[in-house]
C-alpha cells in the first residue's frame, strides 16, 4: 500500500536549504495571521448578531488594522481586503441604524 503524501527529496544545494528554511518560517507566520484575520473578523461578526453596538464599533476599528495588516504584508489581495471592511462597516451601520429603531 502506497503512501498518500509523496516524500519530499532534501535540497542539494545550500541556497536550496536555505529557501526550504525560510518556507517554514513564512509559512507559519502567514498562518499565524490568516488565523488573526479570520478570528477578528468573527468577534465583529458575532458582536453584530449579539447587537452590541459599541463592541461591534470597537472591533470593528481593531479588525480594520488586522486587514490593513494582513493586506500590507500581501497575505491577501488588497481589494479582498477592501472588500470585507466595506461589508463589516456595512453590517456595524445598519445595526446603528437598526437600534435606534427597535429602541
Amino acid at each position: 500500500m502506497a503512501s498518500a503524501k509523496p516524500k519530499k527529496k532534501n535540497p542539494r544545494l545550500a541556497s536550496g536549504r536555505k529557501r526550504a528554511r525560510q518556507n517554514v518560517k513564512l509559512n507559519a507566520a502567514n498562518t499565524s495571521l490568516r488565523s488573526k484575520y479570520r478570528t477578528a473578523v468573527k468577534n465583529v461578526e458575532k458582536a453584530v448578531l449579539a447587537g452590541d453596538k459599541t463592541k461591534a464599533t470597537e472591533l470593528f476599528a481593531k479588525a480594520q488594522s488586522v486587514l490593513d495588516i494582513i493586506a500590507d504584508k500581501g497575505i491577501f489581495h488588497k481589494n479582498k481586503a477592501a472588500r470585507d471592511k466595506s461589508r463589516l462597516s456595512a453590517k456595524v451601520k445598519n445595526l446603528a441604524v437598526a437600534a435606534p429603531a427597535a429602541a
